[in-house]
C-alpha cells in the first residue's frame, strides 16, 4: 500500500477507543493563545529587543538634559603651587604667606574640596539626528514586537490544527483497522469453508499488518504535535499530550480577501522605520562636523577639616567647540554612515519585492487548494461508493478477496486525502491573512 500523509482529520468520529499510555491535558485554542503571549521565549526574546532599543532611546535625552556631578576630595601636600592654592581656595592667605622661604619651602597642609559641577548641551546638531535615529529604532522594534506575536498566533493556529489533524488520522485508522479486522474474520469463515485459497487469507492479514503499523505512527504524530505545542508554550509536558477541546472544522469556508500587499503591515513599517534611523545616523555623522555650544557652571567649599565649607566659590561659563580635524575619523564615520543607509534602502526595497511575491504565490496556493479540496471530495464519494458496491458483491461470492481490499485502500486513501486537502486550505487561508493584515 503506498505511504499516506497521516496529518488529516475527520468531523465528528471519536476516538475514546484508542488507549494510550500517556496522561491527556485538555486544551483549548483561545488558552493556548493566552499562553502562548505569556510564556513563548521567541516574544520574550523580542521584548527583550525593543527594551534595549528603548533604553538606547533613553540615553539620548542627554542631548538636552544637564550632565551633574558631585565630588569630595581630601589632599595633603608641601608643592609650594598646591599648598599656596589650597591657602588661597580657604580663603586663609595671610601677607606672611608671600615669604618667600615660605613659598619655597611650605609647610604641610591638608585641602577638603566638595564641587558640584553642571553641563548643559545647549546646541547639539548631530546629538539631535542621533535621538531621531535611536527612536525610529525603538519604534521599529515596538512594530517587530508585535508582528512576531501575529506570527507566533499563525503558528499555534497552525499547530493546534495539526495537533487536532494527528487525532483525526488516528480516528481515520482506527475506523480502518476495525474494517480490516471484520474483513479478516469474514475471509477466516471462508478459508476454513473452502470457498478462498489461502493466498488471500495472507493478503488480507497484510493488509491488517499494515494498518496496524500506520495507526502506530499515527499515534506517534499526536505525541510529536503535542511535544511542538508544548515547545511553543514553553511548558514541559513530561509522559502528558494536549488534546484539543474543539472539533475541527472538515468543510471550508470562501472567504474574499485583498491580496495587495499592504505598506501598513507591521514589518513593512518596522523595515522602512529601521532605514529612517540609518538615515538620521547619515545625518548625524554629517552634523559632527559643525561645532557645539555648551554651558557649564560649579559649586565649590573648600576647608582644612573633612566635608567643611568654610570657604565658597562658584564658576559659569560657556563653549564653543569645534572639532577642525581629527584625522579622517569623522569623515571615514560619515561614509560608513552612508553606506550603512543605503544598504539598508536597498534591503527594505528587497523585503517589500520578497513580500509581493510570497503574497502572489499563496493568491495563487488557495486557490489550487480550493480546487484539490473539490476533487478530493469527489474522489472520496465515488471511492466509498466503489467500495460499498464490491463489499455487497463479495458477500455474494462476486467479487476477489484482491479487488475488496484494493477498493478498501482506495476509500481510506481518498478520506485521508480529502481530510489533508481541507486543512491545507484553512491554513493556506489564514497564512493569506497574515501576509495582507
Amino acid at each position: 500500500m503506498k505511504k499516506i500523509n497521516l496529518i488529516v482529520l475527520l468531523g465528528t468520529i471519536s476516538i475514546s477507543a484508542i488507549s494510550y499510555s500517556q496522561d491527556t491535558l485538555a486544551i483549548s485554542k483561545s488558552e493556548l493563545l493566552q499562553k502562548v503571549s505569556d510564556k513563548n521565549l521567541q516574544i520574550k526574546i523580542a521584548n527583550q529587543e525593543f527594551k534595549s532599543a528603548q533604553a538606547d532611546y533613553r540615553q539620548s535625552n542627554a542631548v538636552f538634559l544637564p550632565n551633574i556631578t558631585a565630588s569630595h576630595t581630601a589632599i595633603s601636600t608641601t608643592n609650594p603651587l598646591m599648598a599656596f592654592g589650597s591657602k588661597l581656595n580657604q580663603e586663609i592667605l595671610t601677607a606672611s604667606d608671600f615669604d618667600p622661604n615660605l613659598l619655597n619651602n611650605p609647610n604641610r597642609i591638608q585641602n577638603y574640596a566638595t564641587k558640584i559641577e553642571v553641563l548643559q548641551p545647549l546646541i547639539n546638531v548631530d546629538g539631535i539626528y542621533g535621538r531621531q535615529a535611536a527612536k525610529a529604532k525603538m519604534n521599529a522594534f515596538q512594530l517587530q514586537t508585535e508582528r512576531t506575536k501575529e506570527y507566533l498566533e499563525l503558528e499555534v493556529n497552525k499547530s493546534f490544527m495539526e495537533l487536532q489533524l494527528a487525532y483525526k488520522a488516528v480516528a481515520v485508522l482506527e475506523k480502518a483497522n476495525t474494517t480490516a479486522d471484520a474483513n479478516l474474520k469474514l475471509i477466516e469463515n471462508y478459508f476454513k469453508q473452502g470457498i478462498l485459497q489461502k493466498t488471500d487469507l495472507l493478503s488480507v492479514q497484510v493488509r491488517v499488518n499494515e494498518i496496524k503499523n500506520q495507526l502506530q505512527y499515527a499515534i506517534s504524530n499526536v505525541q510529536n504535535a503535542s511535544d511542538y505545542l508544548a515547545f511553543l508554550l514553553n511548558e514541559d509536558l513530561g509522559d502528558k499530550v494536549y488534546k484539543p477541546t474543539e472539533a475541527l472544522e472538515n468543510t471550508i469556508a470562501i472567504q474574499n480577501i485583498d491580496t495587495n500587499l499592504s505598506e501598513n503591515r507591521k514589518d513593512i513599517q518596522a523595515m522602512d522605520l529601521s532605514t529612517e534611523a540609518y538615515q538620521k545616523m547619515f545625518l548625524s555623522s554629517k552634523m559632527n562636523f559643525l561645532p557645539r555650544l555648551n554651558a557649564f557652571g560649579s559649586y565649590e567649599l573648600y576647608d582644612d577639616s573633612l566635608f567643611g565649607t568654610k570657604a565658597k566659590g562658584y564658576t559659569v561659563g560657556a563653549q564653543l567647540s569645534w572639532n577642525v580635524f581629527d584625522g579622517y575619523k569623522s569623515i571615514g564615520k560619515m561614509e560608513k554612515a552612508k553606506a550603512d543607509f543605503q544598504k539598508a534602502e536597498i534591503e527594505t526595497q528587497q523585503y517589500k519585492a520578497k513580500s509581493q511575491l510570497e503574497l502572489n504565490k499563496t493568491t495563487r496556493q488557495i486557490k489550487d487548494a480550493e480546487n484539490k479540496v473539490n476533487l478530493s471530495k469527489l474522489d472520496l464519494e465515488q471511492s466509498q461508493e466503489a467500495y460499498r458496491i464490491r463489499s455487497n458483491r463479495f458477500t455474494q461470492g462476486l467479487e476477489k478477496t484482491t479487488d475488496l481490499l484494493q477498493a478498501e485502500t482506495q476509500m481510506f486513501k481518498k478520506e485521508l486525502e480529502y481530510l489533508q486537502a481541507v486543512f491545507e486550505y484553512n491554513y493556506t487561508q489564514q497564512y493569506l491573512q497574515f501576509l495582507t493584515k
